[in-house]
């Protein structure tokens, strides 16, 4: 997608929030030029600190998840009888809430960075490992009979074909989720914390009821999320170009 749209769209969308909250009046919208300054008042103090801790969590998360779904989604793209054992299991998981876990891997795991970098995890594992999978599982049979006949085992393959050919799918599926991720992150950082951008927001717009500095709180886990999602696009420009991302 283009930038300038982008850029566009924002800056309407700004002219719409400042007209509303012009004519609502109320301290609960506060206009969008009073939210813009106090956000980059607030980027350089606490609100810098809470959005450094919320990417690092994010960051973790995607990087775990890389790790663990990337290999298994290979394996179960090459085998079919691993496949047919697992895919049952997957099925019945895959289109659970993920959010409904938060409780759980809290008591086991506690309130500290490690639940909360798990729990995205999650959101993130199952959409790699569905797309990596069916991505593997999908390859033209006279590709890999291609590689073998130059004496290629399961590792090469591994290498040079599954994981390659895969690439575009990890990229697709962490642009798909990066959404519910940043919203789970702001649920997780709820709970027992005092770094991130959810406790950031809780604690602006619940508890000391600065409505500037929550919606500010609220720009910048946007911002987090946009810049996740470009990112990804970026770098499946740069590796992936015949996909087309627009």
């Amino acid at each position: 997608m283009k930038r300038g749209r982008v850029l566009i769209a924002a800056l309407a969308l700004g002219a719409l929030w400042e007209l509303a909250a012009r004519v609502l009046g109320r301290p609960i919208l506060p206009p969008a030029s009073v939210v813009l300054l106090t956000f980059l008042r607030e980027l350089g103090g606490q609100l810098g600190l809470d959005a450094l801790a919320s990417l690092w969590r994010v960051l973790a998360s995607i990087t775990l998840a890389i790790m663990l779904a990337v290999p298994a989604g290979l394996v179960l793209g090459q085998s079919e009888r691993l496949n047919r054992v697992f895919a049952p299991v997957i099925y019945l998981l895959f289109p659970i809430p993920k959010v409904v876990f938060v409780p759980i891997v809290l008591l086991f795991l506690g309130v500290g960075d490690t639940s909360k970098i798990v729990i995205i995890a999650l959101i993130l594992f199952f959409q790699i490992l569905v797309l990596v999978r069916d991505q593997a599982a999908g390859l033209r049979p006279e590709l890999i009979y291609s590689v073998q006949s130059l004496g290629a085992g399961r590792r090469a393959l591994f290498r040079y074909v599954y994981l390659p050919a895969s690439g575009p799918a990890i990229l697709t599926a962490l642009r798909q989720s990066i959404g519910t991720a940043v919203a789970v992150l702001y649920i997780t950082e709820l709970f027992a914390t005092q770094r991130g951008l959810g406790y950031y927001i809780y604690l602006q717009g619940s508890t000391l009821f600065n409505y500037p500095k929550m919606y500010a709180g609220v720009v910048a886990m946007s911002l987090l999320g946009l810049g996740l999602y470009f990112g990804v696009d970026s770098l499946e420009r740069r590796l992936y170009p015949w996909q087309g991302v627009r």
